[in-house]
């Protein structure tokens, strides 16, 4: 498995992570089996969020590591928080209150990343500041980033924090490109050439904050896997066909597409099938020429002026 720099820490990360939203429906041999199988392929980066399975699935990936017996400095865990029932809320209190919750149902003495996860209106830059150097200085949380904020967001935020913000967590798919197609379309009108997110992608290259490309399968706002959907006719010929030419699944080449990208993007699997780690990690041992790519991302529904 390649490694990507994670920000601005000095470490390297797989350049792909596990996304861990939906391992709480499965059964104990089936998380063990997905775990390991991540792990052997060289994945020890797992995302997780307190919203998720509403703290069941750290709970049962806790247990599961556990079981296997892995060694807590192998891997690279990560959480978010943030989300509440009807409301988003960056209290100090709230993040304190649902690290140490996370840390509980993680069963570890420390996360290696804590994520903002959607902005919050009611931010006060402030007052996560005191929580994150909090956190840092009694050794629960090493690094910090955030999830869904635009560069705005970020700079008023970084202003008041002493650390770096490590990450940003985005949607970004084959047919989610919001953050491609501006770039490609400046100045004409078309809806491609909308400013949606205030120039993301370029800011966090500049910044050097490591973009998370969360539902790298999904079109929509989790509507569904674009991958043989018969809604999509066009792009999975020319994935078929792709396919064929790289030697690799649908899946595969989906991830591929965004690792192709010079801003050494970070793709979060939601998958919870062994089977498609296994698919995703060959991939990643090949690279896309700048033709395919680009015939891709045209099969997927955009223009190029």
């Amino acid at each position: 498995m390649n490694r990507i720099p994670f920000g601005q820490s000095g470490l390297d990360v797989s350049e792909v992570a596990i996304g861990c939203m939906r391992i709480a429906r499965m059964e104990p041999d089936a998380i063990d089996h997905f775990v390991r199988t991540a792990m052997d392929r060289g994945i020890n980066f797992f995302d997780h969020a307190d919203i998720y399975g509403r703290g069941a699935c750290e709970e049962v990936f806790a247990a599961s590591v556990k079981r296997l017996n892995i060694p807590r400095e192998t891997m690279f865990l990560q959480s978010k928080c943030g989300i509440r029932a009807g409301f988003f809320d960056f209290s100090k209190a709230h993040i304190l209150d649902s690290v140490d919750r996370i840390l509980g149902r993680l069963n570890t003495p420390y996360l290696d990343c804590l994520l903002l996860h959607r902005p919050d209106a009611l931010m006060e830059p402030e007052e996560v500041a005191e929580a994150f150097s909090e956190l840092q200085a009694a050794g629960k949380v090493r690094h910090f980033g955030v999830s869904n904020f635009n560069p705005g967001q970020i700079e008023l935020l970084q202003a008041a924090c002493a650390q770096p913000l490590q990450a940003n967590q985005l949607q970004l798919s084959l047919m989610h490109t919001g953050m491609i197609d501006r770039g490609l379309t400046v100045n004409m009108r078309h809806e491609n050439s909308l400013d949606r997110d205030g120039g993301v992608l370029d800011y966090c290259r500049l910044k050097r904050i490591t973009v998370q490309a969360w539902s790298p399968f999904q079109y929509g706002f989790f509507k569904g896997v674009f991958m043989d959907s018969p809604k999509f006719p066009k792009l999975n010929a020319v994935m078929d066909r792709m396919g064929e030419k790289y030697g690799m699944t649908k899946t595969g080449l989906a991830i591929a597409w965004i690792q192709r990208h010079p801003a050494q993007i970070q793709s979060v699997l939601g998958t919870t099938n062994a089977g498609r780690v296994n698919e995703v990690a060959d991939a990643c041992t090949k690279r896309l020429s700048r033709e395919d790519w680009y015939e891709l991302y045209r099969a997927a529904g955009n223009i190029l002026p």
